[in-house]
């Protein structure tokens, strides 16, 4: 990346291409699931996450983000311990999935095999660091020549 690199990240999502970015942005988030919440008054969905900064090439790096989804009727959780508010989880990848009934989905996918189900009306997604990034000297490695061996 070039100038600019240490600037908070800001993303809007309107399409399956927009949200496919997003999702590169958020893959190893943590996630505090005391910090996820559906708002149904206001058809919002939001989370605030430890986000890794895969844009910053030159140095790992944390920052806190959050990450707010609109228009979601429903939502539903699939193999999280909704009861432990304490843990965390850790966002793998997010995924539109258009269906003709009961409507469109977004699928949040966490390590473990857990999921958070979001029924849309359509896509409206918005990402935004929310201060200073920090260094972390954890690396998410995903070495994918090890698991085809």
């Amino acid at each position: 990346m070039t100038a600019g690199d240490d600037d908070p990240l800001k993303l809007r999502a309107h399409d399956a291409e927009d949200l496919a970015v997003i999702s590169a942005m958020l893959q190893d988030s943590l996630v505090p699931l005391g910090d996820v919440t559906f708002l149904p008054d206001e058809k919002s969905f939001i989370l605030a996450v430890n986000r890794y900064r895969w844009e910053h090439v030159d140095a790992s790096q944390r920052v806190h983000c959050g990450v707010r989804f609109d228009t979601v009727r429903r939502v539903q959780f699939s193999d999280i311990d909704r009861r432990n508010r304490q843990q965390f989880l850790s966002l793998m990848a997010v995924e539109f999935h258009p269906a003709a009934e009961p409507g469109d989905a977004i699928i949040l996918y966490l390590s473990g095999g857990g999921r958070i189900r979001l029924e849309v009306e359509s896509i409206s997604c918005i990402l935004s660091d929310l201060d200073e990034p920090w260094p972390t000297q954890w690396r998410p490695d995903h070495n994918l020549d090890e698991d085809h061996k």
